[in-house]
């Protein structure tokens, strides 16, 4: 299927504004989006005739309208991709004997929108509705691993961009990016401890049909309990569903690949 490339430069530039702490310049947006300037204020026009856009005369900036709101909010009601979701992770849980979840961005946090829980394993803080911090989640790191540099840049401004839970954690945009790389390494983002001490996640992100990251899959477990080993085996069983879930979104499984071991259950 052939893509329409107007349509792919108003959801960038719509996925662009919804990933920025407030309203930017139409300079910045055609620098990070890597559009053209002059098809950057077309297109920018058009998003704010039929609502989607707003601009700020006296600030000369632009950001989401109420339309994208809407569009939002009718996600909110169908819930298509929690739905798309929840069998996947149960067998994910099934196959792992841990607790797992499904993240989505907002900005620099991640929104746990499923938690499936493992038999007899305690509740975690990674409960439906909670918001943390991304770079401090594995999830979190699993998905702005696969960003370009400028919108991480854009997230992450200065130092008062990182927060701590634990007084552990990336302090800077330098350390943040070298957790990149054992990212894109091992093909799998990990937290030990920097969301809850005593535990320990893995996770893997659904890219859709561009690679985009639009939520991640983690598992969380008793940092005790699972060597390396065992640990690489739980990631590629995360690996596995998320290339499930890539393909049920319209996106690219192989993108999701891991190189970290086999996919049989390791449990």
């Amino acid at each position: 299927m052939s893509m329409v490339p107007a349509a792919a430069q108003v959801l960038a530039i719509l996925r662009y504004l919804a990933g920025q702490g407030g309203p930017v310049p139409a300079a910045a947006i055609s620098r990070d989006v890597r559009l053209p300037r002059s098809t950057t204020y077309h297109l920018l026009d058009t998003l704010v005739r039929e609502g989607f856009a707003v601009h700020l005369p006296e600030e000369r900036r632009y950001g989401l309208g109420v339309g994208a709101f809407e569009l939002g909010s009718g996600y909110s009601r169908q819930a298509p991709f929690q739905r798309l979701a929840r069998v996947p992770l149960a067998t994910l849980v099934d196959r792992t004997g841990h607790n797992a979840h499904l993240a989505v961005p907002h900005g620099r946090e991640v929104i746990y929108v499923i938690e499936e829980r493992a038999p007899g394993r305690p509740p975690l803080v990674t409960e439906v509705g909670v918001r943390l911090p991304a770079q401090l989640t594995a999830s979190g790191r699993a998905m702005l691993a696969r960003l370009p540099q400028a919108q991480v840049r854009a997230l992450f401004p200065d130092p008062a961009a990182f927060v701590s839970r634990n007084g552990r954690g990336p302090g800077s945009l330098s350390a943040l990016r070298g957790l990149f790389v054992e990212v894109r390494r091992s093909g799998y983002a990990t937290e030990d401890g920097e969301v809850t001490a005593g535990f320990s996640s893995v996770a893997v992100p659904i890219l859709d049909h561009s690679a985009h990251p639009v939520a991640a899959v983690s598992v969380t477990f008793p940092a005790g309990e699972v060597g390396p080993e065992r640990r690489r085996g739980i990631a590629a069983q995360v690996a596995r569903t998320a290339r499930e879930l890539s393909r049920r979104v319209g996106g690219e499984a192989g993108h999701a690949a891991l190189s970290c071991g086999t996919d049989g259950d390791d449990r």
